[in-house]
């Protein structure tokens, strides 16, 4: 199977403070992709270069054979490359619907905004109840789903999820995976940043485990759950 995303030796730093070396990564067709590591790893830069929300040091980033280091962020949005922020940074003063429908902002999204509400409140029924309520009103675990919601407002050919569990307490960490397993199982191919190593890795096909801005490990989810040194590492065992 062809590769969807294609990382090739990236490196990138912030300033003089070198966070990622040569870090090749892929994501295939239809998968769920994770990307697991301690606080500081280079996760969420990984996905900040993706999205063109920074420029890369060196290295190629290719989607769907197209390069998207010679693009800009609102470009690589309009060609499905959709970021899912840690934080999830809704806008707190809008309505839980206003936040949807600005999801749907990018032209080529407007003609779906209908079906893809309608997909979001199938997912998210707690949204539905809260439609006219404001995003800021919320708890951390519906401005999550909010957020997810509102990515899967533009269409997203591949989906980037940013720390999702984080904050939210064990029935929410519960609930967003189950989530995202049901988006991926309707087409979306989605790459997950996670510190949640079980609950990650147990959802994904493939993953790959960062440290210090460097891949050390790759493989099916599954087999890392079972490695020694991830065990040891990151589930306490």
């Amino acid at each position: 199977m062809s590769a969807l995303l294609e990382i090739s030796k990236l490196s990138f730093s912030y300033g003089d403070l070198r966070v990622l070396w040569d870090v090749d990564l892929e994501v295939r067709q239809g998968e769920i992709v994770t990307v697991v590591g301690s606080n500081g790893a280079g996760k969420s830069t990984t996905l900040k270069n993706v999205s063109r929300l920074v420029r890369p040091g060196a290295g190629t980033l290719r989607f769907a054979g197209e390069d998207l280091t010679r693009l800009a962020s609102h470009e690589v949005v309009a060609r499905g490359v959709i970021q899912v922020p840690e934080g999830r940074k809704i806008f707190p003063e809008m309505t839980v619907l206003e936040n949807l429908r600005m999801g749907s902002y990018p032209r080529n999204t407007r003609a779906d905004r209908e079906r893809n509400l309608e997909r979001a409140f199938t997912l998210f029924p707690r949204l539905k109840e809260r439609e006219r309520q404001l995003g800021g009103t919320m708890s951390g675990g519906e401005q999550q789903m909010l957020a997810i919601a509102r990515g899967l407002m533009g269409n997203p050919r591949l989906l980037l999820l940013d720390e999702p569990s984080l904050g939210l307490s064990p029935l929410f960490v519960k609930n967003i995976f189950d989530i995202i397993t049901e988006i991926n199982r309707q087409g979306v191919t989605i790459l997950l940043v996670e510190q949640n190593v079980f609950q990650s890795l147990r959802i994904s096909h493939r993953a790959y485990v960062l440290e210090t801005g460097r891949v050390v490990m790759s493989g099916p989810g599954e087999e890392l759950l079972g490695n020694e040194h991830v065990k040891k590492a990151y589930l306490g065992i």
